[in-house]
């Protein structure tokens, strides 16, 4: 097993449903790089392999990052290439062209538009 691969692709999945539920950023290892990201959708591409399309905001991209809010921070990556997937407290970042045409899954599982923005916890409530 290669390292960084600490955990199995179904408990990465559960991470990124939990993401996608709550509007939560995650931090995760791919391709050897760390990345923090904000995952829009998970599904299946024609292939049948499962895929996430994110909004990476900050860490390291082969590519490089364009400016907050440039289209090519968007990501579409492969689950089973995630590892060290973890859940962070952190405030949720997108871009105002998520709705543009995604290509990469064909069949949707779960869309973070179908869960309402989470509200921020207020001091002592």
């Amino acid at each position: 097993m290669p390292s960084g691969q600490s955990r199995a692709p179904e408990d990465s999945c559960s991470l990124v449903r939990a993401a996608i539920k709550e509007r939560r950023p995650i931090v995760a290892a791919y391709e050897g790089r760390r990345r923090l990201l904000c995952v829009h959708k998970l599904g299946w591409n024609r292939e049948r392999q499962l895929r996430v399309l994110c909004y990476q905001y900050a860490g390291e991209s082969q590519s490089g990052l364009g400016p907050v809010g440039a289209p090519e921070n968007w990501r579409c990556l492969a689950v089973e290439k995630l590892s060290d997937v973890e859940l962070l407290e952190a405030p949720w970042q997108t871009a105002p062209n998520h709705s543009r045409p995604q290509t990469c899954i064909d069949e949707i599982d779960i869309d973070v538009e179908d869960y309402p923005e989470r509200q921020e916890p207020q001091n002592g409530h």
